[in-house]
């Protein structure tokens, strides 16, 4: 079984909040993390995925129009990702500078796919999900992995 983390990012910030997230999912035995930004995940990699934790940068308040051309590119596969879980990260420049609207623009997509969403557990911050404010410190680092795990668990829990 295996959760795609699938992210944008163009400064790299990101990517580096994607790759913590992913070895969150990898603490937990029986679950593979798979990493794939907008342009390299496929059709299959969204669809045949138990989970997707997806995440951007900030655009303005929302998510990276990439990372939304996915979604609306792969609407055919809305059925296969019912019941699915979800999850959401963003980056940004500044502390007030649009995370938790991103991380909503990602949410109302995952929503619109069926998809079972899920914020960082209690034990980190217990809202939207991951978030880092330009490179990932310890705080954001933290929150990720625990975000990866927490969804990486659900997903076996929900696994027929």
């Amino acid at each position: 079984m295996y959760v795609l983390v699938l992210y944008y990012s163009k400064t790299g910030n990101t990517r580096k909040l994607a790759e913590r997230v992913a070895e969150g999912v990898g603490q937990v035995p029986g679950v593979v993390a798979v990493m794939k930004s907008t342009q390299e995940v496929t059709r299959d990699d969204f669809a045949n995925a138990a989970g997707v934790i997806a995440g951007s940068p900030v655009y303005f308040g929302g998510m990276a129009a990439d990372l939304k051309r996915i979604f609306d590119e792969y609407v055919g596969v809305r059925k296969q990702m019912e019941n699915k879980v979800g999850a959401a990260f963003a980056t940004s420049a500044f502390w007030a500078g649009g995370n938790e609207t991103t991380m909503m623009s990602i949410i109302q997509c995952l929503l619109i796919y069926g998809m079972i969403v899920a914020g960082d557990p209690m034990s980190a911050t217990g809202h939207y999900g991951a978030a880092s404010v330009a490179a990932p410190d310890e705080k954001a680092i933290d929150t990720a992995q625990k975000l990866g795990a927490r969804v990486a668990e659900l997903c076996k829990k929900l696994a027929p």
